[in-house]
């Protein structure tokens, strides 16, 4: 079965499919994406883009653009952050895009233990169009010539309703933890009302991860930092471990995750570097596909810059998070 073949039974078929977030690989450099607790966790304020295109295949990818900005209110301990994202699939024959708004609270619980609790409520819009699909029935067997005679009889149109999710992180001395339930509410996103098969379901998001700082034995003796977290996702029957580490040495850090999806096979092979300085953060991350989906998918490309805006004054806030870079 080729990409187009794997297309066209996807379409025809939806009763076999459910719907699926937007996966990323710098999983920590779309905070907001994987958990609204992360809302206000920087001393400054903080401007995300994401880009993400996978399995490009001859020109049809699917492509995902993300913004965000979230900010800390110190005389609250609270956070607010905001997100939109566009989401676009092969031909743009389904394209989905949202806007959420974040409310975090952060606790401080001991002298090295913070925790933080959040939730987002949101907007999203998706819209189903087959204009740029050809289906066998329009094609003349003899002339080869494109009608639109015998057209496929496929549902268009477009659908919005509101989304749900909660979250937390805590922090105890150099380890770190979060989980996250998005589509509270498993909303029907069905173009075709009444189908009862567009439910999105709930997805789980647990994580953590530690930071180990090391010394060069050589003549320099520069210090470097080890960052291995551990990341589980599961939506529906899907269901995905991620293991990885980041090393990072002054402004400069790489790494990288391998993604295993339970019950079938290692799915991919991340690497990842990127740069971070004060007020700037660029992240490049690339997916080596392990699955037979390697002769469709062509690996996988993400970008991601952040933007520390503003000063930070004379008083720092106590209850600051550590969080990986990317």
């Amino acid at each position: 079965m080729n990409f187009k073949k794997l297309l066209f039974s996807l379409l025809l078929f939806p009763c076999v499919v459910f719907a699926q977030d937007p996966g990323y690989s710098q999983f920590f450099a779309n905070p907001l994406h994987l958990n609204p607790a992360f809302a206000g966790t920087t001393e400054l304020p903080r401007m995300v883009i994401n880009y993400r295109n996978q399995w490009p295949q001859k020109g049809n990818s699917f492509t995902t653009y993300a913004l965000s900005y979230d900010f800390l209110l110190k005389k609250r301990n609270a956070g607010i952050g905001f997100q939109a994202y566009h989401d676009r699939e092969p031909n743009n024959i389904i394209t989905t895009s949202s806007a959420t708004l974040a409310y975090s609270y952060h606790l401080q619980v001991g002298l090295e233990s913070f925790v933080t609790l959040g939730l987002n409520a949101g907007i999203v819009r998706k819209q189903f169009d087959t204009n740029g699909l050809i289906f066998p029935s329009e094609i003349d067997q003899l002339s080869g010539v494109v009608s639109d005679a015998g057209i496929a009889q496929l549902y268009e149109g477009s659908t919005s309703y509101p989304d749900f999710a909660i979250g937390a992180v805590g922090q105890h001395r150099n380890v770190f933890w979060g989980a996250s339930l998005h589509h509270l509410t498993t909303p029907d996103e069905s173009i075709h009302k009444g189908d009862n098969k567009g439910k999105v379901p709930m997805k789980i998001t647990v994580h953590a991860g530690t930071r180990l700082h090391r010394f060069h034995h050589d003549l320099l003796s520069r210090r470097f930092t080890l960052s291995p977290n551990i990341l589980y996702q599961q939506q529906g029957a899907f269901k995905q471990l991620n293991f990885g580490i980041y090393m990072i040495e002054k402004s400069f850090l790489f790494g990288g995750w391998f993604r295993n999806n339970i019950d079938t096979r290692p799915d991919a092979i991340i690497a990842l570097v990127g740069i971070a300085r004060e007020r700037f953060q660029f992240g490049y991350s690339f997916d080596y596909t392990l699955s037979k989906l390697s002769n469709y998918s062509y690996g996988s490309h993400e970008i991601s810059l952040t933007f520390f805006i503003g000063s930070t004054g004379e008083n720092t806030s106590r209850n600051k998070l550590l969080i990986p870079m990317i």
